[in-house]
């Protein structure tokens, strides 16, 4: 059977593990998402459900997860993250916080001892 999963996918990379109870949850998950969402019709949505819950391994899975959208393997940093403003508008000021300050405070206090030293060494 061809897949367009990845080789680095667990369904293929180590298709003879067993299938968890976690794993099952987790594509009980994406597929219900996938339902709601309105990509699977009825029948393969329970096509789907009834391989998940009959596969002993994992390589029994390549065709319940087959064509789901792909999970997102990373968030949003909370520099970029979105504050609900419109493109273009200026986002608030966000407050430093005490670490910061310290930070700055002792960079600043090496450059000036550093300083003082050439001064008094010249």
């Amino acid at each position: 059977m061809s897949s367009d999963l990845p080789i680095s996918s667990p369904y293929r990379s180590t298709p003879a593990l067993p299938v968890d109870d976690g794993e099952r949850d987790r594509l009980s998950t994406r597929l219900n998402a996938a339902f709601e969402a309105g990509t699977l019709a009825p029948q393969d949505y329970q096509a789907r459900l009834d391989r998940l819950f009959a596969a002993q391994t994992l390589g029994e899975l390549v065709p319940v997860v087959q064509g789901l959208p792909p999970l997102a393997t990373y968030t949003d940093p909370a520099a970029v993250a979105s504050a609900g403003g419109r493109p273009g508008e200026l986002a608030p000021a966000r407050s430093g916080n005490g670490l910061t300050v310290v930070a700055v405070a002792g960079i600043a206090g090496a450059v000036l001892l550093v300083v003082l030293l050439l001064l008094v060494l010249l």
